[in-house]
């Protein structure tokens, strides 16, 4: 008779380290370009290079890093000029599916979306960005989900990856958090009433204006 199987307590080291190693990254510790060393990684955070090295998969995953043949893992690096047009390609893909979402969203799918939208205020309330990051990748979610495009949400889901550095950046700064919830509820009141014009465009508005408040940020930044 086979010995029943226990899940190991390291089972959830790795997506521990990951979030930890996360949290320097958008806090600035590792910039972009900055090779994660496994060893010294490791060494910091008191476990074997095996636990890091899942971690380090589970961050390629995401999108914030990246390995380079022969030389390492990299914090992801990408141009101004490349988040631009990335932002640009993003709000035809967002709007296309905040469109779709119009034809399909259920009586379910609004308390959904009203539930997210109460976490996101309550966040602002408590000025926590980091809760308020994940619920907005949530609440988007939810929009390419209902567009039932795996075309839009392959696509919608690159270029996530490659604007999280830049995109977590935008809610640090005072007023951005309540200023893109306003924007949410916009394009939740146009979907909810079945308003499919009106839910694209407020969904383009809703990127265009992220990207604006992201070129603000950053030119504080360098000020």
């Amino acid at each position: 008779m086979p010995h029943p199987t226990h899940s190991s307590p390291d089972q959830g080291l790795p997506a521990t380290i990951a979030e930890q190693i996360k949290r320097l990254i958008y806090a600035g510790e590792f910039k972009p370009g900055d090779r994660l060393n496994e060893a010294a990684l490791a060494l910091r955070m008191g476990t074997s290079r095996g636990p890091i090295r899942e971690a380090i998969r589970i961050l390629a995953g995401i999108g914030l890093v990246t390995a380079v043949m022969n030389r390492g893992v990299f914090v992801r690096q990408v141009s101004i000029a490349e988040m631009l047009e990335i932002y640009d390609l993003r709000a035809l893909v967002f709007g296309f599916a905040a469109e779709r979402a119009a034809e399909h969203a259920t009586d379910e799918d609004r308390l959904k979306f009203e539930f997210l939208l109460d976490q996101m205020d309550q966040a602002c309330r408590d000025g926590d960005d980091d809760l308020y990051y994940s619920v907005n990748l949530e609440f988007h979610a939810l929009i390419l989900s209902l567009a039932h495009s795996q075309r839009a949400q392959r696509q919608y889901d690159d270029y996530v990856k490659e604007l999280h550095l830049f995109r977590r950046q935008n809610f640090s700064k005072p007023g951005n958090m309540k200023k893109s919830n306003i924007e949410h509820r916009r394009i939740y009141e146009a979907i909810s009433k079945g308003a499919t014009a009106k839910a694209k465009a407020q969904a383009e508005i809703h990127i265009r204006s992220g990207r604006q408040r992201l070129l603000a940020t950053l030119g504080d930044a360098t000020r």
